[in-house]
């Protein structure tokens, strides 16, 4: 599955036949770059000197990407999944102890080394699911010391699993407010952004993220958070109209966000902005199913013309699920997604959600970035909810 002809659509606007099937393909490639792709029994002479590896009966797919997870966590939020089935609305969690200050606390009671190695946990198994690239945002410790530290381990991760598995490190202290400041605004200022100066220097970051919500943070705090990543010539992302319709798919694309998540209760306006833009709209169905919401209206995004990822959304409180094929399997029938979309939105669309515009798609000149599947087409991956068929290259 080559994604060309979706490649070629700047994945938008895409119809089952944009897969760019080749029933016995073939691909060569070095270590940077894909050569050449076509029918096995097209292949140059010139590349049969390569090593070669025989797939027959296999499925050689883009590379899954995750676009949006927060794996960097200590503890878990069990109890509070229990107390929702149970009845118990969010204000209730919260009052009890719940909610992403809960995660701040079990973040913070963990040392650098027990994060890093429950972390490296957690991406060895995601990884077998056949996702090779793998965003991990920090925001769970919500302080100075600690954000600092959180950045600095993914970064470590990074460095662990390059290149195999590639990481990309988002800075999102600007999760949630922590209680002992008194405003969205002086939590951005005496943290979120100094933090974010003394990290800029490092080269460390991929990207900003921040959470655009009533209750979180405003549209002024957004505005002056954006504003200095820019400065600081990082990329922007974030996190929006999940709970209401506040607008923030719109001052993403104004901006020129990689990327605008969550987006639940998006209006037409907020459509049309990132129709007409390069900001991919991250959808996260995952967290609808495991809190009980309605999903987004993802239709509408297609047909607007959007560039549209999906991703799992991996954290433990609101969605506790780390496998993107699952999630966006589920998905697809409520989405009314064609088969086309629903890869595309895991591959090349996710990619680009993350700034990474080289690798996406099986295409010459593009990185040589694969999934691979023991089964005999793509139709089996997403057809078996729930079950594994990647295997490693050999």
């Amino acid at each position: 599955m080559t994604l060309k002809p979706a490649f070629l659509q700047d994945g938008r606007f895409l119809k089952p036949e944009h897969l760019g099937l080749i029933e016995n393909g073939a691909v060569a490639f070095d270590d940077e770059s894909i050569l050449w792709v076509g029918d096995s029994k097209d292949l140059p002479k010139k590349y049969l000197s390569f090593k070669q590896c025989d797939l027959s009966g296999h499925t050689l797919t883009p590379e899954i990407v995750d676009s949006h997870t927060h794996l960097v966590f200590g503890g878990d939020r069990a109890a509070e999944y229990t107390m929702r089935l149970n009845g118990a609305d969010y204000i209730e969690i919260a009052n009890s102890g719940g909610g992403i200050l809960n995660t701040m606390s079990g973040t913070n009671s963990l040392n650098r080394d027990e994060l890093f190695l429950s972390a490296c946990e957690r991406i060895e198994r995601i990884y077998s699911y056949g996702v090779g690239t793998i965003e991990i945002k920090s925001g769970y410790g919500l302080n100075f010391e600690k954000e600092f530290e959180c950045s600095h381990i993914i970064n470590d991760l990074k460095n662990k699993y390059a290149p195999q598995i590639q990481i990309i490190n988002t800075y999102m202290a600007a999760h949630a407010v922590p209680k002992k400041y008194s405003s969205s605004t002086e939590y951005l200022n005496n943290v979120v952004i100094p933090l974010l100066e003394k990290l800029a220097p490092e080269k460390i970051l991929d990207a900003v993220d921040i959470f655009h919500e009533d209750g979180y943070f405003s549209v002024e705090d957004v505005e002056a958070l954006f504003n200095r990543a820019k400065a600081l010539n990082i990329n922007i992302k974030s996190h929006a109209d999940e709970f209401a319709d506040g607008k923030g798919a719109i001052l993403a694309a104004k901006h020129g966000a990689l990327s605008t998540d969550h987006l639940l209760c998006t209006g037409n306006d907020g459509i049309k902005a990132l129709s007409s833009g390069h900001t991919v709209a991250t959808l996260l169905p995952g967290t609808g199913f495991f809190l009980g919401k309605p999903q987004s209206d993802a239709r509408k995004f297609w047909d607007a013309g959007c560039k549209v990822a999906i991703a799992s959304d991996y954290n433990p409180g609101s969605c506790h699920c780390d496998n993107v094929i699952l999630v966006a399997s589920l998905a697809a029938p409520h989405y009314k997604a064609n088969i086309c979309e629903l890869w595309a939105a895991i591959t090349l669309n996710a990619a680009h959600a993350l700034g990474l515009r080289d690798q996406g798609a099986i295409v010459e000149k593009m990185l040589p970035r694969f999934s691979l599947f023991n089964t005999k087409s793509i139709d089996y991956v997403t057809y078996n909810w729930g079950r594994n068929f990647s295997v490693s290259l050999p």
